[in-house]
């Protein structure tokens, strides 16, 4: 793509206007975002989206309205697990669309994707007869004989823009779509050579493009349906300050209840303050500690397990449910962490059975999903100094947002300390744009509203 192709889109913020129904805010940049596509004034569009937006169903959306005109669609994802998503959304919503999935020789299908008519091929040219084809960003790196008219790419602030290189030659026109605030790409050489350059192949997909094309049309999805309102101002305000964004339900649209603690210690104390006031912190004495010291492991795993044994239920816009296990999530940094999390729920499953089913994972693999009730282990916990990557926002902003009720942190006392002692020391780079806050201050944001929450173990 280059600059000169493109041409200006509406105004972000006017979109965004001061609509007191969310709904109708989030229908307006739809509309607009649809009606850029269909104009073909424009061979690229942006939207960005906060976690919960709705970022899938605008994918789906817009693919079944390109190939509703009868031009071909490919999309491309970052993960296997989520072409397999995008794929079981479009057969459910659309059942009419002949759909295709490019994967490699090995690839055996899900039991709910087999049951679909999804029609699944090692190479592009089997799937001609497919009015959508999705695949990963690896795979569609390696057709060579086949154009599509449009291309949809998926969590496109994940993907790395040499990657974006690789697969541009495919189609014409793309819809980008992304959460500016994630994890950025995951590189596994050192990029310092080309931070600053307007080519950075380490940077993401969308900022590389934005860059060269400074008149793409760029939306943003001004509400979130996955977080509460009791979340959504801190997480605005931490991770987005410059794109804010709201919830899409009031104070009173959701609750969340728990049977009465046997216990009444620290942590029954701080479950009944999460439960009411969104957010909770169990506080660990002061202290420097491995990452996954046999205290913090211990406190994270006891804590989820509480969750679990106190039989909570969530009400909310889809109606009441029990809070079972599949609906509570541990988030961690470190794989080690998730490991031996995960044995210690296992030891814990015969004193609160289904201990063992909570879900527990690295920020990375939680990008994207969404649980009633969370609990994660601060990044800073126990630490001598305030690493790039203990200080990463993109982290920071998963781990905190990926409930629709309550989130618990488990951390030592100390880190404030630590972020005056450790503040913000990354080069500065000419060239290179700035978005989004750094960790430093993203941290004392999130670290300010815990403070209120706060039940010292």
């Amino acid at each position: 793509m280059n600059a000169g192709a493109m041409q200006p889109g509406s105004d972000a913020a006017a979109e965004q206007g001061q609509d007191q129904d969310p709904g109708k805010a989030a229908g307006r940049v739809t509309a607009a975002v649809l009606a850029d596509l269909a104009s073909g004034r424009h061979r690229g569009v942006v939207v960005d989206s906060p976690p919960g937006a709705g970022k899938s169903t605008l994918v789906v959306r817009a693919a079944a309205e390109i190939a509703g005109r009868g031009d071909r669609l490919m999309i491309v994802a970052q993960t296997n697990n989520q072409v397999d998503d995008l794929l079981l959304r479009l057969a459910e919503e659309h059942p009419g669309l002949v759909l295709g999935r490019l994967s490699a020789a090995d690839y055996r299908p899900g039991e709910e994707l087999a049951a679909t008519p999804v029609q699944i091929a090692g190479k592009a040219a089997d799937l001609d007869g497919c009015e959508i084809v999705v695949s990963t960003a690896a795979k569609w790196a390696l057709v060579d004989d086949r154009r599509w008219a449009w291309a949809i790419v998926d969590e496109a602030y994940q993907m790395r823009s040499d990657a974006l290189l690789l697969v541009a030659r495919l189609f014409d026109r793309a819809l980008f779509v992304g959460d500016p605030g994630q994890l950025d790409p995951f590189a596994t050489v050192d990029a310092a050579q080309w931070h600053g350059l307007t080519y950075d192949p380490s940077q993401s997909a969308v900022a590389v493009l934005r860059r060269h094309n400074p008149d793409l049309p760029v939306h943003r999805l001004p509400v979130s349906w996955r977080l509460p309102a009791t979340a959504a101002p801190l997480v605005s305000e931490a991770f987005y300050p410059f794109t804010p964004f709201r919830s899409g339900t009031g104070r009173r649209d959701r609750a969340l209840g728990f049977e009465p603690g046997r216990k009444c210690d620290p942590y029954d104390q701080v479950v009944d303050i999460a439960a009411e006031s969104g957010w909770g912190m169990l506080e660990l004495p002061s202290g420097f500690t491995l990452p996954s010291d046999d205290e913090t492991v211990r406190t994270v795993a006891e804590l989820a397990a509480r969750v679990l044994a106190r039989r909570g239920t969530a009400v909310s816009e889809r109606g009441e449910n029990a809070l079972d296990a599949a609906r509570i999530a541990v988030g961690v940094s470190h794989r080690e962490q998730r490991s031996r999390v995960e044995a210690a729920l296992v030891r814990l499953n015969g004193e609160i059975p289904g201990a063992r089913d909570i879900v527990v994972d690295t920020a990375n693999r939680l990008q994207g999903r969404e649980f009633d009730v969370t609990v994660f282990l601060h990044p800073l916990s126990g630490r001598r100094d305030a690493t790039a990557f203990h200080l990463e926002t993109g982290r920071l902003c998963v781990l905190a947002s990926r409930h629709r009720h309550a989130c618990l942190v488990v951390a030592r006392a100390g880190i404030p300390e630590l972020l005056d002692a450790h503040p913000s020391a990354e080069p500065v780079h000419l060239g290179l744009p700035v978005s989004f806050p750094d960790g430093w201050e993203a941290n004392q944001a999130v670290l300010g509203t815990l403070a209120d929450n706060r039940v010292q173990l």
